[in-house]
């Protein structure tokens, strides 16, 4: 597999090896030893699937202390564009954020560690969508950023007119109003 860094300290592209034929193809979606050599050290406890339609913007999403979740997200089928927004307070990243398209084709995964919102927009016809985490889902401390902060200035590739978004990511707050991490003691969680 191929690691690629990215401008954002932490956040990996990860290209696997795939091997194809006339019959399909094969790669190993995670292999512990691999990842660990990579620095993706961490212990996943779940694994999630989401299946979307265009437009669908779900985003953007994480979990406050001391629930964080740093997760590996990959696409199965279709494509979108996967964002992932720095919120370490004193980071010196923060308030950056990371796009990148990743589809079923180009395998691509991307490594989000905590401290991060995620978020991704459906740019096919039709997402399946798989991502594991390092922490359960705790809905006592599921938190969100407005997708359209301007202060983020995030380009969904999606017309305003057809996105399709959940009653809660509607009225995220702004991140100057969110509830952040603290780059230096974000390590202790």
């Amino acid at each position: 597999m191929n690691i690629v860094k990215t401008e954002i300290d932490g956040v990996l592209i990860i290209e696997p090896k795939v091997f194809g034929d006339a019959r399909g193809y094969f790669f190993e979606s995670w292999n512990e030893n691999s990842y660990q050599s990579a620095g993706i050290t961490g212990r996943w406890v779940q694994d999630n699937e989401s299946k979307s339609g265009y437009g669908v913007l779900r985003g953007l999403h994480y979990q406050a202390a001391p629930y964080a979740q740093a997760k590996l997200v990959r696409v199965i089928s279709g494509t979108v564009l996967d964002v992932a927004v720095d919120i370490r307070r004193g980071s010196p990243t923060f308030g950056r954020h990371l796009a990148v398209e990743l589809s079923g084709e180009n395998k691509r995964q991307l490594y989000i560690p905590r401290g991060f919102a995620h978020g991704f927009a459906v740019l096919s016809e039709e997402v399946l969508f798989a991502y594991k985490c390092d922490n359960l889902y705790m809905p006592t401390h599921e938190r969100g950023i407005a997708f359209d902060d301007p202060e983020l200035g995030i380009n969904w590739r999606i017309p305003a007119d057809r996105m399709l978004l959940s009653p809660k990511d509607t009225v995220r707050p702004r991140l100057a109003a969110a509830e952040l991490f603290d780059f230096a003691t974000l390590e202790k969680l």
